[in-house]
């Protein structure tokens, strides 16, 4: 039995994740956190549970005292918030050399297979490359973490590749651009599409989430992958293997 402490169960996110945690027989949720919850801590500080794992489903603004605490008490965790800033994202790689931390842009399994065939793709294929996500209107940061994090394993196999973001106003495409454009409608749960196109042909990998549910699933996993594991910086690669 895992036992569990959901960080930001209050919102949208961290209800699913309770109720994937309740409806296990292999986790228990022993603590719930969210400043706006009724009945939960308002903050991890203030929770004293004796737990195996933080599942964050929060905010990252709240990313560097969650891992100060965890630090403090030796205590893994799966951090699934997005659109962290450069100081919070090294803050997350101090961490982990004390602690194991699960971080991911996404945690669909489906989305770091999407992962490894964009590679494969912008390595062999000479096109050039757009990605589009599209997500539910109430969706805070754009583009997407995982739009950003497709873009940058695109980086990985093409030498001076640059990200660009939004296109608008009078100016060409460069060759070396990676172009990653937001859309915000409806209830949509996620789309990522990456597109490689020349002048004679097109290659589209998409993705699309039917489900939030999809999410809790992997943060899950993720908590099962950390037990008994090292500290150290840990992702959707290593869960796939």
């Amino acid at each position: 039995m895992i036992r569990v402490i959901v960080s930001g169960a209050a919102g949208a996110m961290g209800r699913i994740v309770l109720d994937k945690v309740n409806a296990s027989p292999d986790f228990e949720a022993v603590s719930l956190v969210d400043p706006n919850g009724e009945g939960m801590c308002p903050e991890f500080s203030v929770c004293t549970a004796d737990a195996d794992c933080v599942i964050d489903f929060s905010h990252h603004s709240g990313t560097e005292a969650l891992l100060t605490e965890a630090v403090k008490r030796c205590l893994p965790v799966v951090l699934c918030t997005t659109g962290h800033t450069e100081e919070e994202r090294q803050r997350i790689l101090e961490a982990s050399k004390e602690i194991p931390v699960f971080f991911s842009a996404n945690m669909s399994l489906g989305v770091a297979v999407l992962t490894r065939l964009v590679k494969e793709a912008a390595a062999a294929f000479p096109g050039d490359a757009e990605i589009v996500e599209t997500h539910h209107r109430r969706k805070l940061d754009a583009p997407s973490g995982t739009a950003l994090s497709l873009a940058r394993a695109i980086q990985e196999v093409r030498e001076g590749s640059e990200i660009v973001c939004g296109r608008a106003g009078q100016k060409k495409r460069e060759a070396k651009d990676i172009g990653v454009q937001a859309v915000r409608m409806g209830n949509i749960a996620g789309i990522h599409e990456v597109f490689f196109g020349t002048d004679t042909e097109t290659i589209t990998l998409k993705h699309e989430a039917h489900d939030r549910g999809v999410f809790a699933d992997g943060a899950l996993a993720a908590a099962g992958f950390l037990a008994g594991k090292p500290a150290g910086l840990y992702n959707m690669e290593d869960l796939l293997g």
